[in-house]
């Protein structure tokens, strides 16, 4: 997928990337998002109103997802590039709590970002006295 560019501020496309949206297919329901730097994560919920939406859904049938937007400015304007974690983005940040609120998808990323977490962590905490 590519690049979406519009004429708004970063906020404005933040708002956006959160709505809850209903089309005539589907409802799409962001649950929980977490910014960090430019990545947005979301934790989405697809509703299904119609058939083939997704293959295992039926209408009236949800799939909880994980969503990966990276946020760019170009001149004046924000863009996103969408991504999630069945196409393994190369980005781990998310939230750990995500991990366990979405059926996983992608082993080898969710190991990607544990061990993202487990790095950070180590590199934040402060580092214990050396004993004499």
């Amino acid at each position: 997928m590519g690049w979406y560019f519009s004429l708004q501020s970063r906020e404005e496309l933040i708002r956006e990337l959160t709505w809850s949206e209903t089309t005539e297919r589907a409802f799409t329901q962001v649950l929980d998002h977490a910014l960090h730097e430019n990545v947005l994560w979301s934790l989405v919920r697809v509703t299904a109103r119609v058939d083939g939406v997704h293959p295992h859904l039926k209408p009236g049938d949800s799939l909880i997802y994980i969503r990966c937007d990276l946020l760019e400015r170009s001149g004046n304007m924000w863009g996103y590039k969408p991504l999630e974690e069945a196409m393994h983005p190369y980005y781990y940040s998310c939230p750990l709590r995500f991990l366990d609120m979405a059926p996983e998808q992608s082993a080898e990323w969710r190991a990607g970002v544990r061990t993202w977490h487990e790095e950070h962590h180590s590199a934040t905490s402060p580092t214990a006295p050396a004993s004499i």
